[in-house]
């Protein structure tokens, strides 16, 4: 047997918030701070932002890693922060999260349009989140309610290790009989998750708009002058770099036209 490079694109794996739901992923940011408020720990919520993409366990461990958070966690509870005393976050964040996530459930403008598109290509639509299960289970309904319904969907608490491992994108490989993972996109609004999509030797784009790095509501966005919305693209742009993402367009309704060029390079022989 011979070994032969895909000449298409088969699947396209979405991320759920600031991907094609809740813009500007308002969801698990909140949240967190309103989870670390119950023990008195004061945090932001451009600190909260600082780590998304990842388990939210994981989210929570790298928070209280940061030394300004913790020294603010000792203060309040009497000594660092340990796993304990994560878990014991993850568990007040779990309820808190449940409860968030019918207020930030919408669909992404556009975004119906783009799946539908990739669809009528043959594209197989696989989805993975830093949401566990439980939470899952919520936005999947909501989602199917508003329209959208993921061919398969991976929770972060479904694989031995989340984002930044590749273990989600690939569960979707196997799950949805793709033959060739450099025929799979990995689409996210994070770095946890185009590092993902870059580890299991996809195709990745990254969202600069419509998720957690520029943070602002559809209309906030859509009503930004032009000049200052260039310097947030760029600021963005910038700190997406290191994850090395092969595109980088606005939102999800954008992604179409980056399919098209894949396709065209894929044709051409080219790899991830």
């Amino acid at each position: 047997m011979q070994y032969q490079y895909p000449e298409r694109l088969q699947c396209a794996i979405l991320d759920w918030a600031g991907t094609v739901v809740d813009f500007g992923s308002f969801a698990p940011t909140q949240i967190f701070v309103e989870a670390f408020a119950e023990l008195g720990v004061e945090l932001s919520l451009e600190e909260a932002r600082g780590p998304m993409g990842m388990g939210k366990w994981d989210h929570i461990r790298t928070l209280c890693d940061n030394p300004a958070i913790a020294a603010r966690f000792k203060q309040a509870v009497g000594h660092m922060p340990s796993d304990a005393d994560v878990t014991a976050l993850y568990e007040r964040f779990m309820p808190l999260q449940i409860a968030k996530i019918g207020e930030h459930s919408a669909l992404i403008p556009g975004a119906l349009e783009a799946i539908a598109t990739l669809r009528e290509q043959g594209l197989k639509i696989g989805s993975c989140s830093g949401y566990p299960a439980i939470v899952m289970e919520q936005v999947i309904a909501r989602a199917k309610d508003n329209g959208y319904e993921a061919d398969h969907v991976v929770a972060t608490d479904e694989v031995p290790n989340g984002r930044p491992h590749p273990a989600q994108a690939l569960a979707n490989v196997i799950a949805l009989g793709v033959s060739d993972v450099a025929a799979c996109v990995k689409v996210d609004d994070t770095a946890p998750g185009i590092l993902e999509g870059r580890s299991a030797g996809m195709w990745t784009v990254a969202l600069t708009c419509s998720g957690n790095a520029l943070g602002l509501s559809h209309n906030e966005y859509t009503n930004m002058a032009p000049n200052l919305l260039a310097e947030q693209r760029a600021r963005i742009e910038a700190q997406f770099a290191p994850a090395q993402p092969h595109f980088m367009i606005d939102t999800i309704a954008d992604l179409p036209a980056v399919v098209a060029e894949i396709n065209a390079r894929l044709a051409r022989g080219e790899r991830p």
